[in-house]
């Protein structure tokens, strides 16, 4: 069995039986449709494919940020974890932050379906966007895959639903 087999079968076997916040949606199908946009924009990479199948792995799963806090540092309140997250996030990899735009597209597309309060989409939304904006340079700046841009004038489209401002597409 290939490589990207394993970590998708992975992923569906940790994610079996959760829901996205819908309530409906499978988590597997939101995996699905992170790789599926990875490969909509030529990734071809087995560890970046591999990386797309498993990102959600720890965070949603019985595997936990604190788990591994209380193993290595004390716990982090949940600003602090954030604080931590946005700094790793700037200095990810570019292969990180491919699989974090299409991460942040699949849950854009998602949020119009969460049975949640419009305060509490609006806060997702601004979050995401949030993330896109560290990001966003080194997205554009990446001439191997030019349909990045149109990944990000669709996440745009949605931003626009939400009353949000736009990323700029200019480095």
């Amino acid at each position: 069995m290939d490589i990207i087999k394993s970590a998708e079968l992975l992923a569906k076997q940790k994610h079996s039986g959760q829901l996205r916040k819908d309530g409906v949606t499978t988590y597997s199908k939101h995996l699905e449709d992170v790789v599926g946009r990875l490969k909509s924009l030529g990734v071809v990479d087995e560890a970046i494919l591999c990386a797309g199948w498993l990102h959600d792995t720890i965070e949603d799963t019985e595997t936990s940020f604190e788990d591994l806090f209380r193993q290595f540092e004390s716990e982090l309140t949940r600003k602090k974890r954030e604080i931590v997250y946005v700094k790793q996030l700037k200095l990810s990899s570019s292969n990180a932050k491919l699989i974090k735009l299409c991460d942040i597209s699949a849950n854009l597309s998602d949020i119009k379906n969460w049975d949640a309060s419009k305060s509490k989409k609006l806060r997702q939304v601004r979050k995401l966007r949030h993330y896109l904006s560290i990001i966003k340079n080194d997205l554009i700046s990446n001439v191997q895959y030019p349909k990045v841009i149109t990944l990000m004038e669709k996440v745009n489209q949605i931003l626009k639903q939400f009353h949000q401002r736009p990323i700029s597409l200019q480095a």
